[in-house]
């Protein structure tokens, strides 16, 4: 499962790991945020035992504050660091930092070595290029190779192209056949025949699931075969009842609201629901709503 800001929490992580995903990132944490001890940075690293592998994905531009980082107890207990050079947001850009370090190649390389001085497994994710005429996933999937990158994942757009578009399998293919480290492409995987596609037209080691996975997470048991009996509904009754257990109810409504409403996509009649669930006030109010959306509202329902 990939680290997507916003979404890929602790409950949400233990949920796709239990579905049969094989690793799950934290949300995307900047170092500078670390740096400066913010609070809500902090709460991103939230994890506990039962996690593991641990990941935690960061974002930044400076080495130095990333070794920093890599070392501090916020990050001592994962066994797995993600550097985010793929983001394409506008702010993150100007910063210098995701996507735009694929145009500072000596830069990366220096903040790859920095993370691996802390000891621990070090993973790149970053895209095929920024544009159309700046593709270079392959001299930047050696460049990670050479600088002691562990794994790497490719996502298969450009920087221009955001989160639209066929990815380009022939670049990730190409950036595949040039390192010996283990290479996960992702990028547009909504079904089961759209990660047998990337597979086969990457022959990467494996695949990421974005934004798909917080639509669907049972994809996770659908692609590696795993027997279960949950639902969406079952799965947001179980989500309610971790985030409970870890988080204040503020936290949990406002992230079981949103989960809610990407698991109703494509549901038919449950359309007229989504304005009565951001009303729930409690989280009893939120439970009889999801009951009501999943087993008694639309004429097809999870």
């Amino acid at each position: 499962m990939a680290p997507l800001s916003s979404y890929t929490s602790y409950p949400f992580r233990t949920m796709c790991r239990n579905l049969g995903a094989g690793l799950c990132f934290t949300e995307m944490v900047s170092v500078n945020g670390l740096k400066y001890h913010d609070l809500a940075t902090r709460k991103l690293l939230f994890t506990t035992e039962y996690e593991s592998p641990k990941a935690v994905q960061l974002l930044g531009s400076n080495p130095n504050v990333f070794e920093n980082a890599c070392k501090s107890d916020y990050i001592q207990n994962f066994d797995i660091i993600d550097i985010n050079m793929g983001c394409p947001v506008p702010n993150v850009i100007k910063s210098g930092e995701g996507c735009s370090l694929m145009d500072d190649l000596p830069r990366a390389s220096k903040i790859i070595e920095a993370c691996k001085r802390s000891g621990k497994i070090v993973t790149v994710k970053f895209r095929v290029g920024l544009n159309q005429n700046k593709i270079n996933c392959t001299e930047f999937a050696k460049m990670c190779e050479n600088s002691g990158a562990d794994l790497i994942t490719i996502h298969g757009r450009t920087r221009s192209m955001m989160y639209d578009g066929i990815p380009l399998y022939e670049e990730i293919a190409n950036a595949k056949s040039v390192v010996k480290i283990p290479v996960i492409a992702n990028g547009g995987i909504y079904s089961q025949e759209d990660a047998i596609s990337m597979i086969e037209n990457t022959h990467a080691n494996g695949i990421m699931v974005a934004r798909y996975g917080f639509e669907n997470p049972l994809i996770f048991a659908e692609l590696t075969g795993k027997n279960i009996d949950d639902t969406k509904y079952s799965l947001l009754m179980q989500q309610i009842e971790l985030t409970s257990k870890y988080f204040d109810e503020y936290y949990t409504l406002t992230y079981i609201k949103k989960l809610t409403s990407y698991f109703m996509k494509k549901l038919r009649g449950t359309k007229q629901y989504k304005h009565d669930l951001y009303r729930c006030g409690n989280i009893s109010e939120l439970q009889d709503m999801i009951e009501k959306i999943f087993l008694k509202g639309g004429d097809y329902c999870e």
